[in-house]
């Protein structure tokens, strides 16, 4: 096909080749599959109060895991623009927010796959490891099967917005700093005490996505949590794509 003349179609099948045979995706991946799995089993075998949320407990690993998908994708993005391999990729496909659309679809496919495979392996085993006298969670259960699945998806949404924080910077190191501020550092800082907190995308994790019953005194429903980390991501994607448009390669 002549250059210039590719589709989304064809944007989204380069974008899947490059993700594809890059290893190092591939063992970021797996690292946090195995980690959160790993945490989710301690988490359960050492839940002891009957009282508290199992299941918030068991999935626990999805904080270590929302920072490996975030750093992925930061480096997914920034690694063409370091390695040079963007000019290619632009002369190609000059239209370049079409680029980061067929990206994002890609990494955030994949994403939200091995996300919801980390997160219902890591509560599985989480909760096969609770102890007697402690309620044991099932994905029978419909907020038990909720707090899961939203878990899933908030590791793919921090991983798109690690892509979409490259695509503005455009610098690994600069890109990875800005997240940690914006996603990590910020509840740490004691915002978590003040009215912007409930829109901190950690806190909304931690306070609404993944929690099965209500969190006193976090007054976020987990579907309009879970709006508003979309929002993140797709307000950033979208700034990502304008500033594309407006910077050389």
């Amino acid at each position: 096909m002549p250059t210039g003349h590719y589709r989304f179609r064809q944007a989204a099948r380069m974008e899947w080749i490059k993700l594809r045979t890059l290893r190092s995706v591939r063992w970021a991946l797996l690292i946090a599959l195995a980690a959160m799995i790993g945490i989710g089993v301690a988490a359960g075998h050492n839940t002891i109060n009957p009282r508290g949320d199992v299941t918030n407990n068991i999935l626990a690993g999805a904080a270590l895991g929302s920072l490996v998908f975030a750093v992925l994708g930061v480096l997914v993005m920034t690694s063409e623009f370091s390695s040079g391999t963007i000019r290619a990729t632009l002369a190609a496909i000059p239209r370049r927010p079409l680029v980061l659309a067929a990206k994002a679809l890609v990494f955030g496919a994949v994403a939200l796959v091995t996300g919801e495979l980390a997160t219902f392996g890591g509560f599985l085993a989480g909760a096969a490891f609770v102890r007697a006298g402690v309620p044991h969670p099932a994905l029978s259960q419909p907020t038990v099967l909720r707090a899961v699945a939203m878990s899933g998806a908030y590791l793919c949404l921090i991983g798109l917005i690690g892509l979409a924080l490259g695509a503005i910077v455009r610098h690994g190191a600069l890109a990875i700093a800005a997240l940690v501020v914006l996603v990590f550092v910020g509840p740490l800082a004691g915002l978590a005490q003040t009215p912007a907190g409930k829109f901190l995308p950690e806190l909304i994790e931690g306070n609404s996505l993944s929690v099965t019953q209500p969190v006193q005194g976090f007054s976020l429903s987990p579907w309009t949590g879970l709006g508003i980390i979309c929002a993140y991501a797709v307000v950033l994607l979208a700034v990502g794509g304008w500033l594309l448009t407006r910077r050389d390669a």
